[in-house]
């Protein structure tokens, strides 16, 4: 009697939030969090976090630099859903008190390997000049009360915005099972291996 196939595929994702450029601000600290769909559940690791807060470096790229460990182990039946990252990053104001510099998401990357990404931040905007004094003034700048949101398109065209900074993540990715349940994601020789691949259908 034949064995059955598996039902699921894995999807391991270990790495860290590197570094951040911005140039306007210091001592700051980053969260991250996952947002997945319905038929993703994590199986091992840690789904969201936060890092200590961190200096600008010295030297001439005065980055912020956080080297905070991502590890996380996902099982699904189909890619519907893929895994992104959102991170916040905060800090303080003139008057001490902790207020969002930057939002940004990015879909944990599809092909097996290692992978470098450079997320843009953005943070919301008030609608007036009036508005954006008074939260100024109050310490109370606008922010998302779930984070969750930057990854989901629903209301955002509605949302002023402004772009400020990059975070530098740094990827792992090994996936398990996924040929077997008809998903190409990368050359035969790159499932499960963790060292640099190219995603088929993009030059090398």
């Amino acid at each position: 009697m034949a064995a059955a196939g598996p039902s699921v595929f894995l999807l391991m994702v270990n790495g860290q939030v590197e570094s951040a450029q911005f140039p306007e601000y210091d001592d700051l600290y980053c969260k991250y969090c996952f947002v997945y769909g319905q038929d993703w559940a994590p199986t091992a690791g840690l789904e969201e976090g936060i890092s200590q807060i961190t200096s600008k470096s010295q030297d001439a790229r005065r980055a912020l630099v956080w080297n905070f460990p991502i590890d996380v182990t996902f099982k699904s039946t189909n890619p519907y859903g893929w895994p992104q990252i959102v991170l916040s990053v905060y800090g303080p104001d003139v008057f001490g008190n902790d207020v969002v510099r930057g939002y940004g998401a990015v879909h944990v990357p599809f092909s097996p390997g290692r992978h470098k990404k450079t997320i843009p931040m953005f943070v919301p905007e008030s609608v007036s000049k009036l508005q954006k004094f008074t939260s100024w003034f109050m310490g109370r700048r606008p922010e998302y009360t779930d984070p969750k949101v930057v990854a989901q398109g629903e209301g955002r065209e509605v949302t002023r915005v402004r772009s400020q900074g990059f975070v530098s993540l740094l990827f792992n990715v090994v996936t398990k099972d996924m040929r077997k349940l008809g998903y190409d994601t990368g050359p035969p020789d790159t499932q499960g291996v963790s060292g640099p691949s190219t995603p088929q259908g993009l030059p090398r």
